[in-house]
């Protein structure tokens, strides 16, 4: 949380104050473990070691400073800072949702928020627009090879939004798809921070095109999941099933409209309510 750089809406004096005093107290709470730097920190080495160094770093008298914004990565003998804002750059086995941008006779092009576009095989599974994929191997016009498993999982998505974060916010783990039975939609984050939030959508044949329309309950619900990712985002608060569902909870035990989510108060009472999860937590 090291200078959060937190993309807002206008605030009244009131609540600049009580927004710094919830980010000090994050800030607080995570210096122990925290890794994250700014261009000229010190990243702490063992110098009777060897060690390499790597983008986003500098010896200079000894020290091994930074020069970029981002998060320390060690592998091996090799530290680098990973730039947060960075785009997305694509590991084997990621989960991510793309956007069909060009058909061609035996491929597809899909935009994956990535400075390569994914190639996507049609004998893979036919679905256009958006879809969810797994990433495979980088071809050798830099272009990234994208497995398609033969299941219901994978495949076009509609009936929702699809929501762009920064892909830093979204972390690898064992389960990207979600099922909020709750409410009846699904929710996919990608690696690549494309987010999808849909009607949920139940296990039947692709070619099978459902005409129903979208219940206005359900509409309400994923509205007000999206904007829950929004502001989370716009806090630079990293995207996890559990985060979005306290941040939708809280719209609601607030009141808050779904449109209001998105101003000013809402992102104070949210920072105010991460901190006091991670003061518990501590």
């Amino acid at each position: 949380m090291k200078n959060l750089k937190v993309e807002l809406p206008p605030l009244k004096q009131t609540q600049k104050v009580r927004l710094e005093r919830a980010m000090e107290l994050i800030k607080s709470l995570s210096s122990t473990t925290n890794n994250s730097v700014i261009v000229a920190d010190s990243i702490s080495v063992n110098h009777k070691e060897a060690f390499l160094k790597g983008h986003g770093t500098s010896l200079i008298d000894g020290d091994l400073l930074t020069t970029v914004c981002g998060v320390v990565i060690n592998v091996d003998k090799l530290v680098y800072v990973r730039t947060l804002r960075a785009r997305y750059k694509p590991e084997v086995g990621d989960i991510v949702v793309g956007r069909v941008i060009k058909v061609a006779q035996s491929h597809w092009k899909v935009e994956l928020n990535s400075t390569q576009d994914g190639v996507l095989k049609l004998s893979s599974i036919n679905m256009p627009d958006s879809v969810q994929v797994q990433v495979g191997e980088t071809q050798r016009d830099g272009s990234l090879q994208l497995l398609l498993a033969r299941s219901h999982k994978y495949g076009k998505l509609d009936k929702g939004q699809l929501l762009k974060v920064d892909p830093y916010l979204v972390k690898r783990s064992n389960l990207h798809f979600h099922f909020i039975e709750t409410l009846v939609i699904d929710l996919i984050l990608g690696r690549n921070g494309f987010i999808w939030v849909g009607e949920h959508a139940q296990a039947h044949d692709p070619m099978v095109v459902d005409d129903e329309n979208i219940s206005s309950k359900t509409r309400q619900n994923i509205l007000r999941i999206g904007n829950a990712i929004r502001v989370l985002s716009n806090l630079g608060f990293t995207v996890t099933l559990e985060v979005i569902m306290e941040t939708f909870n809280l719209s609601n035990m607030e009141n808050i409209d779904i449109h209001d989510m998105v101003g000013s108060e809402f992102h104070v009472l949210v920072t105010e309510n991460q901190a006091e999860r991670r003061r518990r937590c501590a």
